[in-house]
Order: C-alpha cells, then sequence, then structure tokens
C-alpha cells in the first residue's frame, strides 16, 4: 500500500475499517459541494410533508451540539457521540479547519512536505516520490530513500496512512511553516532532515505513454479540474493506440470531475442514479467524447465512491474492459451539516447505483479479468486485442 502526505484524514477520525484515505469514499465531499446539487432541494422537500414521528439523524445531531453549546460543552464532542450512536457507518464531524482544509484538498492543494511513500513487506517505509519543488525535494530526499523515523517515532511497520499523518501533523494540527524532522536513510547513510511544512499543489492527473502507443492516464482522485486535463489528455493521445485509465488507489473526490471525465469517453447518456430520502435522480455525461478508442480501466480495493461510480459506468455502457480487483465498496451520498461552534457533520443520506442498476456500497464492482501484479501487462494484451479503433 502507498500513499502521499495529501489525501489523509484527521487522526482523530480513524476509526476501525475507516478508509485509508482523506475523502474516505468521497460522494461525501460531492454532496458538499454542490456535485449532487439537488440534496438539499430533496431534503426540503421531505420536511415539507411535516412533522416526522421520530427525529432524523441530522436533526439529532444538531440537537444534541446545541444542547451542549447551552450547557458550557463541546458541541463537537456531543455530535461525534450523536453520530457514533446513530450507526451510520460514513457519518463523521470535523473541525471548521479541518472541514476547509478539505475543501482545499479538494482545489488540488494541501499541507505537507510533497513525499509520496509506501510499506514494504518486511515493513520498511520507502519514498516512491518526490514533489518537484516541495520541501523534500529542496532538501535532496530522493525516490527510494528509506524513510525511517518522523520526529524521533519509529516508522517501521506503521501502515502508511499513519506515516502520511505523522508527515502532516495531523494529531497536532500543525499547518504550513511548522517544522517536522525525519530520520532517512540512503544504502549505508543515515541522517536526519528537517523540513517545514508548506502549503503545495498538486496535479491528480498524470499521463505517460508507453513505447507502443498506449496512453496511461492515471487519476489520483477527483480534484477540481481533473475532468478537463482527463479531456486534454485523450486529444493529444496517438489516434492509433488504446488507453489506459489507471484508477487504483483512487479515494473518490468531486463527483462533478468524475462525470466529467466519464464525458471524455462517452457521447452522452446515464452515469449513474441516485436516491436522497427516496428522491430519485440521475447524473448524465456530456455528449461528444471518444468512444471508439480501445479503452481499459484499472482498478483495486482502493478504488473507491466517485472512482467506482465512473468504473461502474464505463462498464455498465460496454466502454471499457475492467482489470484488476473488486473495487472498494463505497456507494453512499453523505450530506453536510453546519454545528453551532462552525464544526461540521457529514451523514449519509442515499445511496447510487450504476447504469445497470447494480448497487456499489459495500459490494464494489467485480472487473471483468482478474489480476493483480501483471495488472498493467494484462491491459496491454487486452488493448491489443481490442484492435485498431480505425
Amino acid at each position: 500500500m502507498s500513499g502521499r502526505d495529501l489525501f489523509c484524514p484527521p487522526r482523530r477520525f480513524r476509526r476501525g475499517a475507516a478508509l485509508t484515505l482523506v475523502f474516505a469514499g468521497v460522494l461525501v465531499t460531492g454532496a458538499a459541494t454542490g456535485s449532487f446539487p439537488e440534496t438539499d432541494a430533496a431534503l426540503r422537500r421531505a420536511a415539507a410533508f411535516g412533522p416526522s414521528p421520530t427525529t432524523t439523524p441530522h436533526e439529532d445531531v444538531q440537537k444534541a451540539a446545541a444542547d451542549a453549546l447551552a450547557d458550557g460543552k463541546s458541541p463537537m464532542e456531543a455530535a461525534e457521540r450523536a453520530v457514533s450512536r446513530s450507526g451510520d457507518r460514513w457519518g463523521a464531524v470535523y473541525s471548521e479547519g479541518e472541514y476547509q482544509e478539505f475543501q482545499e484538498a479538494l482545489d488540488g492543494r494541501y499541507t505537507g512536505v510533497g513525499l509520496w511513500a509506501r510499506r514494504e513487506r518486511d515493513g520498511r517505509i520507502e519514498v516512491t516520490k518526490v514533489q518537484p519543488g516541495s520541501p523534500a525535494a529542496e532538501a535532496g530526499i530522493r525516490r527510494g530513500d528509506r524513510l525511517r523515523s518522523i520526529d524521533g517515532s519509529k516508522v517501521d511497520g506503521l501502515p502508511v496512512t499513519e506515516v502520511v499523518s505523522l508527515l502532516r501533523g495531523d494529531a497536532d494540527d500543525a499547518g504550513a511553516g511548522t517544522s517536522v524532522t525525519l530520520g532517512l536513510q540512503r544504502g549505508t547513510r543515515a541522517w536526519s532532515e528537517k523540513l517545514r511544512r508548506a502549503s503545495l499543489s498538486t496535479d491528480s492527473v498524470t499521463v505517460r505513454r508507453l513505447p507502443g502507443g498506449v496512453t496511461i492516464i492515471k487519476i489520483a482522485a477527483f480534484t477540481k479540474g481533473s475532468g478537463d486535463a482527463v479531456r486534454a489528455a485523450v486529444r493529444q493521445a496517438p489516434a492509433d493506440g488504446g488507453i489506459v485509465l489507471d484508477l487504483r488507489g483512487n479515494s473518490g473526490g468531486l463527483v462533478t470531475e468524475a462525470v466529467e471525465t466519464s464525458s471524455a469517453f462517452l457521447d452522452g447518456g446515464l452515469v449513474a442514479t441516485y436516491d436522497v430520502d427516496g428522491a430519485q435522480r440521475s447524473l448524465h455525461a456530456d455528449r461528444g467524447g471518444d468512444t471508439t478508442r480501445p479503452l481499459v480501466t484499472l482498478v483495486d480495493g482502493g478504488t473507491m465512491s466517485a472512482a467506482e461510480m465512473l468504473t461502474g459506468a464505463l462498464q455498465d455502457r460496454g466502454r471499457a474492459v475492467v482489470i484488476g480487483s473488486r473495487t472498494f465498496g463505497k456507494g453512499s451520498i453523505q450530506m453536510p451539516t453546519e454545528l453551532p461552534d462552525g464544526s461540521v457533520a457529514e451523514l449519509t443520506v442515499g445511496h447510487y447505483r450504476t447504469p445497470s442498476g447494480h448497487a456499489v456500497d459495500g459490494r464494489g464492482i467485480t472487473p471483468d479479468l482478474e489480476a493483480g501484479g501483471d495488472t498493467l501487462q494484462r491491459a496491454e494484451t487486452v488493448l491489443t486485442g481490442l484492435g485498431d479503433p480505425s
């Protein structure tokens, strides 16, 4: 498993089977940022039918927070207890600052040192990539370096999410300008580097071309502008080459960007349906996408939420061959509620389905072809079999 110091939730919210990346299956943020534009209206319409014999989870959380404030206690802590009692698997409460940080991450900005890392089989943490221009790059840290400690705490054997959280300083709410000391090793050389965290930007879409003309488009998360970047990559890809859309490890993001990405490969039509308290809605791709070029989509157990929605659309519509392993299975929709102290509670209000009606939540998407370490090789073979699009 690998990660970087961008997509990691604050330590406070990593519970049991909690998701490993910040968007924790991010149709959450889709609703929060208007990706499901009719969510608020649907809730208002439901409320207009008169009082319910029981309160909604949102009302319970708001009341708990308001009561705590009146009693001179922490509204946020009261809300967290109410969310826990609700049994909502994806429910969470964020401080005002943490929620703002999530919004910045969706804009492609984050606070960190610019490292990607993974845990090796023996538990060692290895740097897999260094962002150009980042504090880590300026300190001379390179791919392949071993990360041994963070602020004096050994990291061997820790989950990558824990390592990322330490790099970001989540436990201390450390922002840009705060320092972090890394213990590193390169070959026989061991040394320490004191870095200052910085506000960084990242491209969630990367493109590379294989010798045979195949274009690989990797989407790490659906941040703002991801859809336009994918469209541009498709336009610039060789006309006689296929495309590999790599969604492995993609934890989700803005639903609007996932729909925009689908528009690069579909000529209009249904992308997904969703419900909000029983009210049915649908999402559609724009017309004019590339529907002839051979397309393979790569997925794994880290493919979540909006990435699963995109995968389901391409698979159900017969546009892509899906290769890899079963996806995570996050198909629920969360909606934010602001609490009296400025913190934000997000609770589940509905679920989405793929164009064929497949429910993703708790099930995931099964690939057309199972593959493990040879996923990319299988993708190249499949693209060859799909033939020349001309």
